[in-house]
């Protein structure tokens, strides 16, 4: 293999390097202070290159939705990889929003890049309503451990849903993790037999 080829494989994907930059850009100015200019220059690729793998702004911001939403469930999936009870499993979901709030932002954390978008976008806007989906399937998550090991599992998923928010509205305002580990704690003491 020559040199040229091998080059060529290693190269990032255009769409790849929109995603990355749509993400730092619309998590630190937000998506409608951001433009697609500077997506395309913290990408460093071609104008082309953005309307030859997203058909608009709105296609990229759906993208950037559905790759935050994914980033969470790989925490998740890490976190649930090391939970051995139904307790543990619960209290993951924390663990992954923490995770999620230390991850390295260029401006710093600033809570939940998911509700930020959708506090930015009109009602009935498409984005808000896959942010309402990933904030479903988080109760759900909680449900369905729940289940294993409450009579009510509805009611403390609903508990535990609006606990874990609630931190994240905080935590994004001070710029730390602090109070989704307060928010866990208390889960963990709601979660005791």
């Amino acid at each position: 293999m020559n040199g040229r080829s091998t080059a060529r494989t290693k190269r990032e994907p255009a769409r790849d390097k929109l995603l990355r930059a749509a993400a730092e850009e619309f998590y630190s100015k937000g998506v409608t202070g951001t433009g697609i200019d500077t997506i395309i220059a913290t990408a460093g690729v071609a104008k082309k290159s953005l309307y030859n793998n997203f058909e608009s702004k709105e296609t990229l911001i759906a993208a950037y939705l559905e790759e935050r939403h994914r980033e969470w469930l790989a925490l998740f999936s890490t976190r649930l990889a090391h939970a051995d009870t139904p307790a543990d499993r619960v209290l993951a979901v924390f663990d992954a929003y923490a995770d999620h709030a230390n991850a390295g932002y260029r401006d710093g954390w600033r809570g939940c890049g998911l509700l930020n978008a959708a506090a930015e976008l009109p009602v009935g806007h498409p984005g808000r309503a896959a942010v309402r989906a990933h904030k479903d399937e988080v109760e759900q998550i909680l449900r369905l451990h729940l289940a294993e090991i409450s009579d009510a599992p509805d009611e403390l998923a609903a508990h535990l849903a609006l606990l874990l928010e609630g931190s994240m509205a905080k935590s994004g305002l001070e710029g730390t993790d602090a109070w989704v580990l307060t928010a866990r704690g208390l889960a963990e003491r709601l979660l005791r037999p």
